[in-house]
Order: C-alpha cells, then structure tokens, then sequence
C-alpha cells in the first residue's frame, strides 16, 4: 500500500509542476536566450563591418578624422562589455550594454551622413558595398531585437500573472529587463510648429 500512495504522491507532484507553469518558464527562458544570442550575433556581424568601413573611409584623405575616432571609440566601447547569460538577469548590466550598442549606431549614423559629402568616397565600390551591408545588418538587428522583445513580454506576463506568479517566487524567476528607447523623453517631446511668418 505505501508503493501505490508513494506513486500517487510523485504524480501529483508531477501534475501540480506541470500546472503551475514550471515547464513553460524552462521553455520561455530558453527562448529568450536563443533570441538573445542572435541579438548578440547580429551586433557582432556589425561590430566586424566598422573596421572594414573605417579603412576604405580613410582611404579618403580629407575626411574628418573626429568622426572616424568616435566610430573607433564607440566600437571598442561596445566590444568591451562582457556578455554573459546572467546579463539578461541584470537590468544594470543590460541597460550599460543597451547604451554602447545605442552609441555605436549613433557613430555609424553620423559617419554614413558625413560620407555623403565626399563624392569620391560615395562612387568608391568597396565603401558602397560596405554600406549596403551594414544597412542590412542593422536591419537584421532589428528584426533580432524584435524577436527578443516579444519573447521577453511572453516570460514576463508569465512571471507576473496568477497562479504562474507563485512559482516564478518560489524558484526567483524574476522579470527579465527588455530594450528601451535611449532618448525616451526627447521623443516623446511633440516637437514645435510654428507657421508664422519670419520676424523681419
């Protein structure tokens, strides 16, 4: 008798595990590092075009040297941040990652609006294939980032929502931090219109 009430008792455990969301927490959690890993993929693959592209730019003798030191800077400030799983645990760290990728884009922004000033530096083929990859990588980044925000939203309602909530307690799944937008608030600023005739 004890056999069967001993077999009875693991599966109702087994049943009250498989209830509270535990299996859906493992599996939500392991996509968001799979999505993850591609977000990193992606910054990586664009990480190795900016030594590429500030070659062939300095190939162009009078280009500003300023720009091309931020996009150096800003691409050694991005790569020298430690990735680790435990990141995504870490709104802190996360949120310092987020901000050297954010100045990183910045950097190639304003190089890629520079070099429209050199006209030998836009009919160079090498600079233009260059550009025409990078634009597709931050495409890729994009849709990367896009997939590991809809993942984190899912382990995150699940997280917060009852009875799924006791669980993510008891074993400290906590919400994970998502991207955000670095300039929120200038964004959100509507910006001014005015009409009227100039001051004369």
């Amino acid at each position: 008798m004890s056999i069967v009430k001993r077999w009875f008792l693991i599966l109702a455990a087994a049943l009250s595990l498989s209830g509270c969301g535990y299996n859906e927490f493992q599996s939500l959690d392991e996509a968001s590092k799979s999505a993850w890993s591609e977000v990193l993929n992606q910054y990586q693959r664009r990480a190795d075009l900016v030594p590429n592209i500030v070659a062939t730019v300095k190939g162009e003798a009078s280009f500003e040297q300023d720009t091309l030191t931020k996009v150096i800077e800003a691409r050694a400030k991005a790569t020298s941040i430690q990735v680790t799983p435990e990141t995504l645990n870490n709104p802190e760290t996360f949120n310092k990652f987020q901000q050297a990728q954010g100045e990183l884009s910045s950097a190639l922004s304003r190089l890629m609006v520079v070099a429209e000033r050199y006209p030998e530096l836009k009919a160079n083929q090498a600079f233009r294939d260059l550009r025409v990859t990078l634009e597709g990588t931050e495409n890729r980044i994009t849709v990367a980032r896009n997939r590991y925000i809809e993942t984190v939203q899912k382990y995150n309602v699940l997280a917060r929502s009852f009875p799924t909530n006791i669980t993510a307690k008891i074993f400290s799944y906590d919400p994970k931090p998502n991207f955000s937008v670095q300039n929120e608030a200038q964004i959100s600023t509507p910006p001014t219109v005015d009409f009227s005739a100039p001051k004369k």
